[in-house]
């Protein structure tokens, strides 16, 4: 079994309540755990100091991997393996092999990075993941703080301080 850790979270109703009191506990050099929304909230990740997602760097390379095979792969099965000359048209058709590049390039991004993101997210069959409280994925947005970085009583009282309608401790 892993490790548990104690959280402490509180959950606001509207999404530029979460903003200001992001904004305050990052200007009181709180250690914010995670922040949690049901859709996302334009501003956050600046104010959280998120760097942008790599992910479509992946997805160039993935994309770039798919190319090449299907164009390697048809350049070597049109002129070595089976070289028929049909419909006039040489044994390396570049202009008709451009279809099946391109969609092939797409097949392997769109596959590369929905496995990436599941691995990056944790996610994936078997996978559960708890969440804090059930209105999160519905109304609801929550700041949650480690109580090893923060004590409960001074996470209660910021919570009370920036208007969160419920605060409340869970063991992860």
């Amino acid at each position: 079994m892993g490790k548990t850790k104690e959280v402490v979270y509180g959950l606001y109703s509207d999404e530029q309540d979460l903003l200001k009191a992001v904004k305050a506990a990052k200007s009181g050099h709180m250690e914010i755990h995670d922040v949690f929304s049901p859709f996302p909230v334009h501003g956050l990740d600046p104010i959280l100091g998120l760097e942008e997602s790599r992910l479509h760097i992946a997805g160039f390379i993935y994309g770039m991997i798919g190319a090449l095979t299907a164009f390697l792969g048809m350049t070597w099965i049109f002129t070595k393996d089976w070289p028929i000359i049909f419909g006039g048209k040489p044994y390396w058709s570049v202009p008709a092999f451009i279809p099946i590049t391109f969609e092939t390039m797409v097949l392997f991004a769109s596959i590369g990075m929905v496995v990436t993101f599941y691995i990056v997210c944790g996610l994936g069959p078997g996978v559960t993941n708890e969440t804090l409280h059930d209105r999160l994925t519905d109304d609801k947005f929550a700041i949650a703080f480690n109580t090893h970085d923060v004590t409960v009583d001074s996470a209660k009282s910021f919570f009370s301080q920036t208007g969160a309608s419920d605060v409340n401790v869970k063991v992860l």
